[in-house]
């Protein structure tokens, strides 16, 4: 599949790589189909992916692995929440978290209260609300994301 987006030009999308989100995601449910993006430059192992929408083109959303700015990210959800997407197993599970980057790149923030989840095998997705105070819509990550630059 070939689509002409904003961020990344003209692009070719392997059938094989379109993730579903039956119920679309937060905001958006009439965008289902995405495909993961990343910064060719830095490769895969980017922290920074891109959720682009095969149906919108100037639609592209940053997310990022929860871990890698929160090592102890791991909220409790009801299976109700995961029907969407099949049973699962924590192998063939990807968690992302979308990623605000203002203006102001010390405001840069994740929303930790509803991750991305997504069956790696199915290529099925999700979005779910996490009902615990002790994931914030705004989770601030500037510094975070500066002690792991300088190697702390």
């Amino acid at each position: 599949m070939r689509i002409q987006t904003k961020i990344f030009g003209e692009i070719d999308i392997d059938e094989e790589k379109i993730l579903h989100f039956a119920n679309g995601i937060i905001g958006f449910p009439d965008l289902k189909d995405f495909a993961l993006m990343y910064d060719a430059e830095k490769g895969e192992k980017s922290n920074i992916r891109w959720l682009q929408s095969l149906q919108e083109p100037a639609f592209a959303m940053p997310v990022l692995d929860p871990l890698a700015v929160k090592p102890d990210y791991n909220p409790e959800v009801e299976d109700e929440l995961l029907k969407p997407i099949g049973e699962l197993n924590p192998d063939e599970m990807l968690v992302l978290v979308t990623l605000t980057v203002p203006k102001d790149i010390t405001k840069m923030s994740v929303n930790l209260c509803a991750p991305i989840v997504i069956h790696t095998e199915s290529r099925k997705a999700c979005q779910i609300i996490v009902d615990n105070e002790k994931y914030p819509v705004k989770y601030m990550i500037y510094d975070v994301l500066q002690k792991k630059k300088a190697g702390e």
